[in-house]
């Protein structure tokens, strides 16, 4: 019984980092803010455990990142050494951190950026404090945000005159934040679609990627 439940669990988690991706790519801009039927089933998804890796660029080369496009050149940054974040009541909960920077080239032979940057906590409960603190800030900020599901959002972002958007979720120990950005010279309006679908499956591999599917669920 216990194998099943484990099983059954494990299968959950997939679905619902699937359905992110899903929900990314065509729930964001909607009139009820971002929260679609099928980003709004994604709200009971159990976190998992993850660990941190020295090469989080080869959590990505598996597919193409979107329809068309072609991973280019990466560069790795996971720095083995943890660091210690401001935690509630004075507490300095520690961290690792490990990023990927890569160039994606479109159909039309255009390029664009992707950055990822996953965060993973020696604990659960310093991670959803770091993401709720990160969620105030964007909002206070009027950076949106714009809900994917309770434990993930969307902001618009920018880099030197690249429009871009930017995910940030929280799942267990794991806080990551996937950004993707546009040419030079493009309208947000005419990328957002290929810019969510970027966003939506670099988070799904990445968090899959660093997932210990072996371990047991921890309760949000």
């Amino acid at each position: 019984m216990h194998g099943s439940r484990s099983a059954a669990l494990r299968r959950a988690r997939s679905a619902a980092l699937f359905g992110l991706a899903m929900a990314v790519s065509a729930g964001c801009s909607g009139g009820d803010g971002g929260m679609n039927g099928e980003a709004a089933e994604q709200t009971a998804r159990p976190p998992g455990t993850h660990s941190w890796t020295s090469r989080p660029c080869a959590l990505l080369t598996d597919a193409a990142p979107a329809e068309g496009f072609t991973l280019g050149s990466t560069t790795d940054s996971a720095p083995s050494d943890a660091r210690e974040d401001i935690g509630e009541n004075g507490a300095r909960p520690r961290y690792r951190q490990t990023g990927c920077l890569a160039y994606l080239k479109a159909p039309d032979g255009t390029f664009w950026k992707l950055n990822t940057t996953a965060s993973v906590y020696e604990e659960t409960g310093p991670a959803r404090h770091a993401y709720r603190v990160k969620e105030d800030l964007d909002r206070a900020h009027g950076r949106g945000p714009e809900k994917v599901h309770d434990a993930a959002y969307a902001i618009p972002a920018e880099d030197q005159g690249r429009p871009g958007r930017t995910l940030l979720l929280w799942n267990g120990d794991l806080v990551l934040k996937v950004s993707a950005y546009a040419p030079h010279g493009s309208t947000e309006h005419d990328v957002r679609e290929e810019l969510d679908r970027i966003v939506g499956d670099a988070a799904r591999r990445t968090e899959d990627g660093l997932r210990d599917h072996d371990a047991a669920s921890v309760a949000p």
